[in-house]
């Protein structure tokens, strides 16, 4: 059997694939994702957190084999945990696999599990970013949930984008507004992360993350005071995105 073509650059597999599906919905995207060979090996990356449930709920109407990859930092609230494990099981996912931190690199890093407090950006890194890079090692691409209204600094950004030398990112819900997100989930009968009510519009660990008040950015709640928005999993031309603070801490 002849060896399979190298896919082209990502930067060039980007541009391609927003060229065909720009104007295509959100599961049309999700599912030429799936099938287009300018992807190659997928994976959805899920925090199953927030507003995580539409896009796993998208996929579960297409395929429900797709490795679905879930980042447990060992920080996370425990209301995630069980959700995620609620979710799979309604859902009917058969791939979910749990990423957890390098048991030697915690040891030698992070042992009393305090590293957030001298150094978030460390703790992001030991905890989800190398964990990460490692479970997406054997793809080319991978599916994530973010949406333009969610920050200025995804503002911007396409339904592909290239990700490094290897892969691409896909954003099948780039163009989803809050109000599309309800009717989602109002329309499919799927529960919500049982801290939204409690004031929590978006999640990560629990160390790292509080309630967002009435008219904040959904993300204002992450890393609250900090001159940080990403936890280093998504990049932006090979840097960190990070948004300005006030003197008192509030983001801009």
């Amino acid at each position: 059997m002849p060896l399979e073509a190298p896919l082209p650059a990502p930067a060039d597999r980007a541009k391609e694939l927003n060229a065909r599906y720009r104007h295509h919905g959100a599961r049309d995207i999700l599912a030429q994702a799936l099938s287009d060979p300018l992807t190659g090996r997928i994976a959805m990356v899920s925090s199953f957190g927030a507003e995580s449930v539409v896009l796993l709920h998208l996929l579960s109407t297409l395929d429900r084999t797709v490795p679905v990859l879930f980042l447990n930092t060992e920080m996370l609230f425990e209301e995630t945990i069980q959700y995620q494990r609620d979710i799979s099981k309604q859902l009917g996912l058969t791939d979910v696999r749990v990423i957890s931190p390098d048991r030697n690199e915690m040891f030698l890093e992070d042992n009393d599990a305090l590293l957030w407090q001298k150094s978030t950006d460390a703790c992001c890194a030991l905890r989800k970013t190398r964990p990460l890079e490692k479970a997406l090692s054997g793809f080319d691409a991978w599916i994530t949930g973010r949406k333009r209204y969610q920050s200025g600094t995804r503002a911007q950004m396409g339904l592909f984008e290239a990700d490094g030398e290897n892969r691409i990112k896909v954003n099948p819900m780039a163009h989803f507004t809050p109000d599309t997100i309800r009717e989602y989930m109002e329309n499919n009968n799927l529960p919500r992360h049982p801290l939204v009510k409690k004031g929590f519009a978006s999640l990560g660990c629990a160390p790292c993350t509080s309630r967002v008040r009435d008219g904040e950015d959904p993300r204002a709640g992450r890393w609250r005071g900090q001159d940080k928005t990403e936890c280093g999993i998504h990049f932006e031309n090979g840097k960190m995105v990070r948004t300005p603070v006030r003197p008192s801490g509030e983001v801009f």
